[in-house]
């Protein structure tokens, strides 16, 4: 078997991966970037919103070629549509301001990651962790056919929602049923909608998720739907939620389905551990994404600078007290608002259609300068003081 040895090793080269390979380079480390796909960026497996609020953090400057709409903000709709909440960009959050060519946008990550000196190989899966003396020592990599060791000081896991890596590095980020989204998503074109919003709709229609529209330009946009896998009696079920929520929008059923994809994501608070001698968890892999939003991939960019960063102070020392500091970071920026976004998620997905329409109805009517759950719940409270019992924890 050939074997080949680099300082790390990056697992998967979406978002988070690309990053990780990025900064660990620019620190003169010897970087590996496998990818399992002939090509990166495909299939495109989300809804493909961001926003420019934390671009500057990982050193992203917007390109053309991987934006296909500008958006002002977006709509979220009561389950009758009768209440509409309007945010701006900047209250939106991170999955609102631009949609992507996730295609592009993925290429062109990766693209960085090989400026700052990463090697990158495609069509090269891993098949198991090398584990020695309790640490994580590289992979074995099969690649044009043949199986290669690969072994690094440092494995870095951005395999995704389904992430191999955690599993075989034996870290526990295994999943409840209420707490994995089972998503379809169509690419339609002619289509009519108001093209510088996304929109969200929320009730039965997606239960335990929602469905969004993310227009691209050109009468064109990305239709989706998430629904919480214990609401769903079998798999074939989240697409008829899709199809009948378009069947009942006449700006949707006279368009065209040009592409569907689908997939999966987690909703759930920061795992305990994302770190082991030798391994570090970014992006999806490491559950980092948002439990109400389904966003992540702002998250797995920003996991990705740090993952890279601390694999470069860690190099001499991989154990996981020294990348505890990875670990640290990631609780520190996101553990407490996770955790909070997940509670809100389970009680939400409780709440009956009549109950949202009337928190809708009060929310949409208010003069909210700053969207967060704490401002939400306090403006409904005045009026239905009995319909937040369950969020008292939260004010």
């Amino acid at each position: 078997m050939k074997r080949y040895e680099y300082d790390v090793l990056v697992i998967g080269a979406g978002p988070g991966g690309s990053m990780a390979a990025r900064y660990a380079a620019r620190h003169g480390l010897k970087v590996l970037l496998i990818e399992k796909r002939p090509e990166i960026g495909v299939p495109v497996r989300c809804a493909e919103g961001i926003s420019r609020a934390w671009m500057d953090e990982v050193e992203i400057e917007p390109q053309e070629k991987w934006i296909d709409a500008e958006i002002d903000g977006a709509k979220i709709y009561s389950p009758d549509e009768k209440s509409v909440i309007k945010l701006s960009a900047e209250q939106a959050g991170n999955e609102v301001g631009f949609v992507l060519n996730r295609e592009y946008f993925d290429k062109y990550l990766a693209s960085l990651a090989a400026q700052e000196g990463a090697e990158i190989w495609l069509k090269s899966p891993a098949v198991e962790i090398i584990k020695e003396d309790g640490y994580v020592r590289g992979a074995i990599v099969r690649r044009f056919g043949e199986k290669v060791e690969v072994r690094a000081k440092i494995v870095i896991g951005a395999d995704g929602f389904e992430s191999q890596v955690a599993r075989w590095a034996g870290l526990n980020t295994v999943l409840r049923e209420r707490d994995i989204v089972s998503c379809i998503q169509y690419r339609m074109t002619n289509i009519d909608i108001e093209e510088n919003f996304t929109h969200f709709f929320i009730g039965s229609c997606a239960p335990g998720g929602y469905v969004w529209i993310f227009p691209k330009g050109r009468k064109e946009a990305n239709v989706g739907i998430g629904v919480a896998l214990n609401k769903l009696k079998s798999k074939g079920e989240v697409k008829k939620y899709m199809d009948d929520f378009i069947e009942k929008h006449e700006y949707l059923n006279k368009g065209s389905i040009i592409q569907i994809v689908t997939g999966a994501v987690s909703t759930c608070p920061v795992p305990k551990r994302i770190v082991d001698n030798g391994i570090m968890l970014v992006g999806d892999a490491a559950r980092l994404i948002d439990p109400i939003t389904g966003g992540g991939i702002a998250n797995a960019c920003i996991s990705g600078k740090y993952a890279g960063e601390i694999a470069a102070k860690c190099i001499n020392n991989p154990s996981k007290e020294c990348l505890e500091e990875y670990q640290n970071k990631v609780k520190e920026r996101w553990e407490k608002k996770h955790l909070r976004n997940w509670f809100v998620k389970e009680k939400l997905a409780e709440l009956s259609d009549d109950t949202l329409n009337k928190l809708m109805d009060v929310v949409s009517k208010e003069d909210i300068s700053e969207i967060s759950v704490r401002a939400i719940l306090e403006a409904v409270q005045k009026k239905y003081p009995e319909l937040i019992e369950e969020f008292e924890d939260l004010l």
